[in-house]
């Protein structure tokens, strides 16, 4: 299908959004990340502080702070609730497929725009990442949005437009200040580093002189500055933990427990580029060096695209903290090269990705049945409640999968990679939309409810030996650490008369009070109350116990 209308194009991205935004409120917040990163900007606006970030009321300094504004924002607007603490990621999603659909327009051609829009709208890992409240969405969105107006720039450049070119890497260089505020260096040191190999590669050595680096700069330090240096001024502690601790500490060491092989981010790549391993593998084929640039003067895109997806792939492969959400900026460049390729009209490649996605869903629904069993946090009882939902979704895919199929016989492929990218989308959104049905397991929202009225201003609220992060959110209160630091280590630190280090000492503090209230697993309860200490139990899940002083 081709972009021939306005009204066609109203209309599909109408459709899309109706889609994207519609299970929002649906799923209680995930622990850890989805508790943390709605927890921090309900904090702020509850204190009024939107320079120092806290979790739990300790200063937290793991991640900058434009996330937390932006979230803070929608709760002032909307209120605090699922989908509120979600827009920001969800809306950084949404517009990154319309921004990777105007890089293909704007580089390429209008049908590679449609097919690389296509793609990324209807991957899995894409779709998934930009419903799930992490950090990771936010900073992919302005990074590519650097590289994309960069890649304009240069565009601008080879026809000689110099307004234009300025213009272009002034965005790119706002956008890398905003990716700076979203989540640190990564946001410069990545296309900076991409930049230098492109340079190294072609010997194209007049694209220094095309950055603009003295408005450029000085427009990145208006927007990145102002909040570093107020933060570090009013937390002198700030600058190292950030910059040397979280950067490099995190990336040359295994401090954060998240290690993982050289290889652990293959399976992912190729998770996210599923079902399109054949355009992949053509593309892949596309890729060679080019000349001198007497002998080829254009500023080369795809190239470019190329090493910017295979650096960011290798340089987190050596970091010592790997998670998944890590090479999400590399996906909407895949889009594009991929879209370059459908673009081609290769109906048998399409064939194949229809293949694929039916493979894909009848595996699924296979399995799905076989993988029930009882023990764990997850019960019987929960996965068969689950199971409908997976099953629908499956079958959803591979209903429209057959339908691709046909139309890719019936030598119409862009109709069929539409098919195939509307099924991928909405078999992911009911998938993950079933999950809700686990909330007790992945969730605080169940013991907030069933805690009520207990929880009531100014009552002392302990968490023991756990600290379950999606609970204070939905308690609208921070809770007082026992035994248990984490990654609110660094706050405590700074503020030790905020926790209570060990269960002697909570025990004093319990039989002191009037009242209380405290949430903690259940081997913990357990020998609370062999020792005799004073409880009822007024809520529960599969890991939790919250207890009331009787």
């Amino acid at each position: 299908m081709v972009f021939s209308t306005r009204a066609k194009i109203l209309l599909l991205a109408a459709l899309f959004a109706v889609v994207w935004f519609a299970n929002l409120q649906y799923r209680d917040l995930f622990q850890t990340d989805e508790g943390r990163y709605a927890e921090i900007p309900r904090e702020m606006l509850a204190t009024g502080d939107w320079v120092t970030p806290r979790l739990d009321g300790l200063k937290y300094f793991e991640k900058p702070v434009l996330q937390y504004w932006a979230t803070a924002v929608a709760y002032e607007l909307f209120g605090e609730s699922n989908w509120s603490s979600r827009l920001w990621t969800a809306l950084t999603g949404f517009l990154g497929v319309f921004m990777t659909a105007w890089a293909g327009a704007r580089l390429f051609d209008r049908n590679t725009a449609w097919y690389a829009a296509a793609i990324l709208g209807g991957c899995i890992y894409y779709v998934i990442m930009g419903h799930f409240n992490t950090l990771d969405m936010g900073v992919s969105f302005f990074m590519c949005l650097s590289v994309f107006a960069f890649l304009f720039a240069m565009h601008a450049a080879d026809r000689e437009r110099v307004s234009a070119r300025r213009g272009w890497m002034y965005l790119a260089w706002a956008a890398a200040a905003l990716g700076m505020l979203s989540k640190g260096l990564e946001a410069v040191v990545l296309p900076g580093a991409v930049f230098i190999i492109y340079i190294l590669i072609t010997r194209d050595w007049r694209r220094w002189r095309q950055l603009h680096y003295y408005g450029g700069v000085l427009i990145f330090l208006l927007i990145a500055a102002p909040w570093y240096l107020l933060v570090s001024l009013r937390n002198p502690e700030f600058p190292y933990y950030f910059f040397v601790y979280e950067h490099f500490t995190r990336f040359l060491t295994p401090v954060a427990h998240r290690y993982g092989p050289w290889w652990y981010f293959i399976p992912v790549l190729l998770f996210g580029l599923l079902p399109w391993w054949p355009q992949s593998l053509r593309a892949a084929a596309r890729l060679r060096r080019r000349g001198s640039p007497a002998a080829a003067p254009g500023f080369d895109h795809r190239l470019f695209l190329w090493i910017w997806c295979i650096f960011v792939l290798v340089f987190f492969s050596f970091s010592d903290s790997k998670l998944a959400s890590y090479i999400l900026p590399i996906f909407p460049a895949l889009a594009l090269l991929l879209g370059y390729e459908l673009a081609q009209h290769r109906r048998g490649d399409v064939l194949v990705s229809a293949l694929l996605c039916m493979a894909l869903a009848i595996v699924a629904l296979w399995l799905a049945p076989l993988l029930r069993r009882d023990g764990g946090a997850v019960t019987l009882e929960l996965y068969r409640a689950f199971l409908p939902w997976l099953m629908a979704g499956c079958a959803l895919l591979l209903g429209l999968s057959i339908a691709a199929f046909l139309l890719a016989y019936l030598h119409r492929p862009g109709a069929a990679v539409a098919l195939l990218a509307a099924g991928l989308l909405l078999a992911t959104q009911v998938v993950t939309s079933g999950a809700q049905v686990l909330s007790p397991v992945y969730s605080g929202r169940s013991l907030a409810t069933q805690i009520g009225a207990d929880n009531r201003p100014g009552i002392p609220f302990y968490s023991i030996n756990d600290y379950q992060q999606s609970l204070p959110f939905y308690l609208r209160r921070t809770l007082t650490l026992v035994a248990y630091k984490g990654e609110l280590a660094f706050g405590i630190s700074r503020e030790p008369g905020k926790w209570i280090a060990d269960i002697a000492t909570f025990i004093t503090r319990w039989r002191q009070d009037a009242q209380a209230l405290a949430v903690m697993p259940p081997e913990t309860y357990a020998m609370l109350e062999k020792q005799g200490l004073p409880m009822q139990v007024i809520a529960r899940d599969p890991q939790h116990i919250v207890v009331r002083k009787p």
